[in-house]
């Protein structure tokens, strides 16, 4: 059977993100290689990424065969198009710094944080420090480590600039059974958006597939064709001439998956740059001439508010909440007084 370096394969590398420098891996299989898996292929062809990682790539969605997502037990042929979006190199190690944590739950088991704005969940190229892993390395005891040597404790993750709260694992036993319940979808996550526009309907489920961006490679899309299956059921909490604050619950975990859905539907999230959303000022909202004309919020509007989740030691049923950050909260006050309904 042919090696998985083959000569024959021609592999390259294209757009780097600005924000985590992934990158865009195309491979012509051109030497037949009947009967070899996916996973196993890719693992020799992408010689710093364990086998596990590769998997995790193929089960995110983030490898496609001739422009269809595949299992990682996907057998090659020979003359397929891989196309690979692969994360950038971990850095070689963690330094512990002390970054505050806004802890909201915490026993020998696990974590319940609140997490700011503006900060990367875990190290990757490019970004060594002042991610929330290095501050729960410095913080915490002991840290789970079933996520992998550079993702200590790290059960799920928020994007960037998304608030609100997470789960850190501190011991392998409660990660790998939160894992299991994230998984099976036995967490409810109940998210706060402010949106534009007016939704025409209280309350629905969005159910359309979700995958990489076919130009914007640190994006992602709607595609009808090659996207994983993602489903989010939004309800209205509150109206304002122009906006919409919504409770969302995710029933998938799919990479920006409550961001595109909105944004799939013409209602954006606020401040949202990278699907649509645009920034908004006081003066905007009110209509009125203001000396300050800067930007309410100047992230999207979404914030993590609550989980709930089987204690994954006890078994008892927890529920954990987290406060809403102040530009949430002046976003939502200025569209009360100047864009209420009655």
């Amino acid at each position: 059977m042919p090696s998985d370096q083959s000569e024959s394969d021609k592999s390259s590398g294209l757009n780097e993100s600005a924000e985590d420098e992934s990158t865009l891996i195309k491979i012509e299989v051109r030497e037949s290689l009947t009967g070899r898996r996916l996973d196993k292929y890719l693992h020799g062809r992408l010689g710093r990424f364990s086998r596990t990682a590769v998997q995790r790539l193929i089960k995110n969605g983030e490898v496609h065969v001739d422009g269809k997502a595949v299992k990682c037990s996907y057998e090659i042929h020979g003359g397929e198009i891989i196309e690979a979006v692969v994360p950038p190199a971990e850095p070689t190690e963690i330094q512990g710094e002390d970054i505050p944590l806004d802890i909201i739950f915490e026993d020998e088991h696990l974590i319940g944080l609140n997490k700011q704005a503006g900060i990367v969940v875990h190290p990757a190229r490019g970004i060594g420090s002042g991610t929330l892993v290095n501050g729960l390395v410095y913080y915490a005891e002991s840290l789970s480590s079933s996520g992998g040597k550079f993702r200590p404790g790290v059960v799920h993750r928020l994007d960037k600039d998304t608030t609100g709260i997470m789960l850190v694992a501190k011991n392998d036993e409660a990660h790998w059974r939160l894992a299991q319940q994230f998984e099976h979808r036995q967490v409810e996550k109940t998210y706060l958006a402010v949106v534009e526009g007016q939704m025409e309907l209280l309350g629905d489920l969005i159910d359309h597939p979700i995958g990489m961006h076919p130009v914007f490679r640190d994006r992602c899309a709607v595609r009808q064709t090659g996207g994983r299956q993602a489903q989010t059921f939004y309800e209205v909490t509150e109206t304002f001439r122009g906006y919409s604050l919504l409770t969302l619950k995710p029933r998938t975990g799919r990479t920006h998956q409550l961001r595109v859905h909105m944004s799939y539907l013409k209602h954006p999230l606020v401040a949202d740059r990278n699907y649509g959303g645009k920034l908004v000022s006081l003066a905007d909202i009110s209509g009125e001439h203001s000396p300050n004309s800067s930007p309410i919020i100047e992230r999207q509007a979404l914030h993590a508010w609550k989980i709930q989740f089987r204690h994954p030691i006890t078994g008892e049923q927890v529920q954990l909440e987290a406060p809403w950050p102040s530009d949430f909260e002046n976003l939502l006050e200025a569209l009360r007084k100047y864009r209420s309904l009655g």
